[in-house]
């Protein structure tokens, strides 16, 4: 990894498929470190989880610059289980943003791990390294793509209550146009 680059850990919990865990893709590319226990987690890690009440935001730049970034591979099914486990850092969950991989495509909130990782770096500022993770995948790009606008947004605010409003002014116009 680059010596500028954020330290990307992720726990990876074995509940999918090896061959289509876009991780396991990750870490045969050196981009990630793995480990197989929440416990090896880098202790004051931005720890991305979808059911903090926290959002992730640029304010968490520093954060991730020193202590780096970390995130949990574990099926959707299975959750809140692997969520409720004791996690050594700083709780984010990502705001509202679509998914373009091929098992959840357009489904809003449920993304792969990689595009959890990368939508986190887009909004730190570091979007080199959120584009060079999505490149390894073909539908990769297409995220940055389907959500461009959204990222721009969340990339400009100032904190996490920021993240929510301007979160919660898209999904009021969306729920305007689906009417």
């Amino acid at each position: 990894m680059h010596p500028e680059s954020v330290r990307i850990t992720v726990y990876h919990a074995r509940q999918c498929d090896p061959k289509k865990c876009s991780t396991l893709k990750l870490k045969r590319h050196q981009l990630v470190w793995v480990v197989h226990q929440v416990k090896q987690l880098p202790r004051g890690s931005v720890v991305l989880n979808p059911f903090s009440e926290r959002a992730f935001s640029p304010a968490d730049r520093e954060r991730l610059k020193r202590k780096g970034i970390s995130a949990i591979d574990c099926s959707w099914i299975h959750a809140d289980e692997v969520f409720e486990l004791s996690m050594r850092g700083a709780s984010r969950c990502l705001p509202y943003l679509i998914a373009a991989n091929p098992v959840n495509y357009g489904v809003p909130t449920k993304l792969s791990t990689v595009e959890a990782l990368a939508a986190a770096l887009y909004i730190a500022g570091f979007r080199d390294a959120a584009e060079r993770l999505l490149s390894l995948f073909k539908w990769g790009l297409h995220f940055i793509t389907l959500n461009k606008d959204l990222l721009d947004a969340y990339a400009g605010a100032k904190d996490s209550g920021e993240v929510v409003e301007l979160q919660k002014a898209f999904m009021s116009r969306r729920e305007t146009v689906k009417s």
